[in-house]
């Protein structure tokens, strides 16, 4: 246990154990690099070793992959989602006690970023491209995957009053829980770096238990599972980006999807993330950011405008009375009948956010300083389980209602007839006007979401192997950004998307109980900070 005392002031313990942490790093610097022996050391030849493997043998990668997700879901489905469960009932609790006055950085701290700029940075980095891939997919294959009214939900989806349940399985994927476990991550690494004055990575966290053991090997291990989490949960989003894209050339350029396109994506789009991780966070990533949130609401006001403000509106507000209903069914984990909705989505998705918690969590760390914890999570949380549930019922909710009426084929070819997921937005799209302009458009949008995750996430894991370091030179976080690359590549050709899942959620998993530990330090620091007020 720690020799410091959560009841007393960990502000002062926080700053004097920077100074040891700074004398006695184990960092290395060849070449004018900034390392963290070893954690930068064990995870890059890892990471390096596992491109080169699964290069080599695709064929014994996908049979693995497509073995270990199904296995990893359905064998630790009820610790997911009980983890996930008490993580978001931890951060609600945040909103209303009084330890959500402490500010981000300490009373005087002021913030970094308008809320704009905050706001869109968050959002961009916690959701990537997931709203464009799932949003029209997920919805409408919960609704007609099975045939015959049935739903992988368990809900007859023709019954009246259940016609958009589809719309409602996508908001719990993409509503509090999975923001909780952003939120959590975040704020601790927040409190932990600017209140208390420890480097900026997920060791530091572990500080109110570990004490001086976590500059050894207890830290090492930590950061060097919260880089696998980072590499794998990223590149599972890059993959679904690079298919998404692929779909989007054929339809727009007549360019016909191959695994040699898929890759020669992934190189182009890499390189267009190093040259913003060579602008910085406030000309690169923030910009990007910005822009990606400016077209994406230029998609949605058009998209909700086609197909109805009214119809959309009605939709989304009883899809969220029907969520908020069915919400502890669904986050129950015990006596499950809707096992293919449970198994093959829900307990994917919880490791997925899971596993992207330390990338998400560090990067709206670094921007957070100077909000309060209430504002923190409401921003976090909330707001985004709005913005989310009213993309989804938009897109999914608009795409079931013409599925209904007899038409949407492009949907109905990608979803229901045969699986090809990464084509469903365009055959969505191509039922409303203006599809010449509006495809490219969205096009080009997704290649902005693959940017900004890309370089965010080599901007994350730089931070992690240098130790906590904000200013690590620019050379490391090229590295980190092309190797992103090309695990997105080996994992693509070995084994496709089961591979991209299978990886995220074997990380995933052993993190959770990182998560649940992180939590129950970050009340003790809270208290503390409040005790100071």
């Amino acid at each position: 246990m720690s020799d410091m005392d959560p009841a007393q002031s960990p502000g002062d313990a926080g700053m004097e154990f920077e100074t040891d942490y700074e004398m006695g790093q184990d960092n290395i610097r060849p070449m004018g690099l900034d390392i963290h022996n070893p954690v930068f050391a064990i995870s890059s030849v890892l990471i390096i070793a596992f491109v080169a493997i699964a290069l080599w043998n695709q064929e014994g990668t996908a049979t693995f992959f497509g073995w270990l997700r199904p296995w990893l879901t359905s064998t630790f489905d009820w610790f997911l989602v009980l983890s996930v469960d008490a993580i978001t009932l931890f951060c609600l609790a945040l909103i209303i006690l009084p330890v959500g006055s402490v500010r981000i950085g300490g009373k005087d701290a002021t913030p970094d970023y308008s809320y704009a700029g905050w706001i869109a940075m968050m959002f961009a980095a916690g959701i990537g491209i997931g709203l464009l891939f799932f949003g029209v997919l997920e919805p409408v294959y919960y609704n007609f995957s099975e045939g015959g009214g049935a739903s992988p939900l368990g809900i007859d989806a023709s019954l009246p009053g259940n016609e958009y349940i589809g719309v409602v399985g996508t908001i719990h994927h993409w509503g509090l829980e999975g923001w909780a476990v952003y939120a959590a991550v975040g704020l601790s690494l927040a409190i932990f770096c600017y209140n208390l004055g420890l480097p900026l990575t997920l060791r530091s966290a572990f500080y109110p238990i570990l004490g001086d053991r976590v500059w050894g090997w207890w830290g090492h291990m930590i950061d060097t599972l919260a880089v696998f989490a980072t590499l794998f949960g990223l590149t599972t989003s890059l993959g679904l980006g690079a298919q998404q894209v692929a779909a989007g050339l054929n339809e727009v350029f007549g360019i016909e999807p191959s695994p040699t396109v898929t890759v020669i994506l992934i190189i182009v789009i890499t390189m267009i993330a190093l040259c913003s991780v060579l602008l910085g966070m406030d000309a690169g990533v923030k910009r990007l950011s910005e822009i990606n949130m400016v077209m994406a609401v230029a998609l949605f006001i058009f998209v909700i405008v086609v197909t109805g403000v009214g119809t959309a509106l009605t939709r989304y507000f009883n899809a969220m009375v029907d969520y908020v209903v069915l919400l502890p069914q669904l986050s129950n984990p015990f006596g499950r009948e809707d096992t293919s909705y449970f198994h093959g989505w829900t307990t994917f998705y919880w490791a997925w956010w899971i596993a992207w918690s330390p990338f998400v969590g560090m990067f709206i760390a670094r921007i957070s300083k100077g909000r309060t914890v209430r504002e923190f999570i409401i921003c976090a949380l909330l707001a985004p389980t709005l913005v989310c549930a009213l993309w989804m019922s938009t897109f999914g909710g608009g795409a079931i209602d013409m599925l209904n009426a007899g038409g949407a084929e492009g949907v109905r070819a990608t979803v229901i007839d045969s699986y090809a997921p990464e084509g469903a937005l365009f055959g969505f799209l191509s039922e409303l006007p203006l599809y010449g302009i509006v495809a490219p458009v969205s096009l080009f949008l997704i290649v902005i979401f693959f940017v900004t995750s890309s370089d965010s996430g080599s901007l994350v894991i730089d931070t992690i192997t240098a130790g906590g370091k904000m200013d690590a030179p620019v050379v490391q976080r090229i590295f980190w950004c092309t190797l992103e690359g090309l695990v997105a590549i080996a994992l693509l050709l070995g084994g496709g998307l089961s591979a991209l899942q299978g990886a995220a959620v074997s990380t995933g998993i052993p993190f959770t109980l990182v998560v649940l530990i992180m939590c129950y330090c970050l009340w003790l620091a809270l208290k503390s900070e409040r005790a100071k007020m």
